[in-house]
């Protein structure tokens, strides 16, 4: 477990209020291993994260692509305020390796996982925004999220992961693709999905998500990259 200091200095932000930084890296499975300590997980902040990037993406676009109808900003918009994003920055500053977790989901890859990870950067979002301000949560978004979203607002977007195994896996004549539910947990306003990706009725990757389209591509990404160790 890496310092809140170390942190702050990666992301070049310092809390007046280092509380609510700790609470945004603070997952459920942490909470319900250390009930004593009374801390509280990042869900909150979440959700109110999520909102605050959409207003900030929504904004951006709105000004800069002037050119562009409704129905074409919120295709972009989507493509930038979307898991496989956040999981981007998070990765890029590495921070799974801040994060106070359960024993139980540390074991399960947790500080790997895509949803979780995406869920911390939202929260680390709100945190700036309650800690300094919207201005202070605008510098952190596009300090982090620059290359996305200018790759999204020029049309520049790589086509997703689901697609590029579908043109993979088409160039090979009589092979199969099909995706499987199977499993999902959490209450219903909160579910994690889980989908298998059978190549030829075998099992060639595994993904998880917010959505069952998330897990999708999860799988799908998890396949190709496989394939390109071969």
């Amino acid at each position: 477990m890496r310092s809140l200091q170390e942190f702050q200095k990666k992301i070049g932000y310092s809390f007046q209020n280092e509380k609510l930084l700790k609470e945004a890296l603070t997952h459920t499975s942490y909470i319900n291993e250390n009930r004593r300590k009374k801390l509280k997980p990042n869900e909150r902040l979440e959700f109110l994260g999520d909102s605050i990037l959409g207003v900030v993406v929504s904004t951006y676009l709105f000004k800069n692509r002037i050119d562009l109808p409704e129905g074409e900003l919120s295709k972009i918009r989507a493509a930038i305020v979307c898991e496989e994003s956040l999981h981007q920055v998070a990765e890029k500053i590495d921070v799974g390796i801040y994060l106070y977790m359960g024993k139980g989901e540390e074991m399960t890859g947790g500080r790997q996982r895509s949803s979780i990870l995406a869920d911390v950067i939202e929260a680390v979002i709100a945190a700036i925004y309650l800690d300094g301000g919207m201005k202070a949560a605008r510098e952190f978004i596009f300090a982090q999220m620059q290359d996305i979203i200018d790759n999204a607002t020029r049309g520049n977007l790589d086509k997703d992961y689901k697609t590029q195994l579908q043109e993979l896996i088409q160039r090979q004549p009589g092979k199969t693709l099909e995706y499987r539910l199977i499993g999902e947990k959490g209450p219903d306003h909160c579910k994690f999905f889980t989908v298998e990706l059978l190549v030829d009725g075998k099992q060639a990757g595994v993904g998880e998500g917010r959505s069952k389209k998330e897990a999708e591509k999860q799988a799908a990404k998890a396949t190709l990259e496989r394939m390109n160790e071969q």
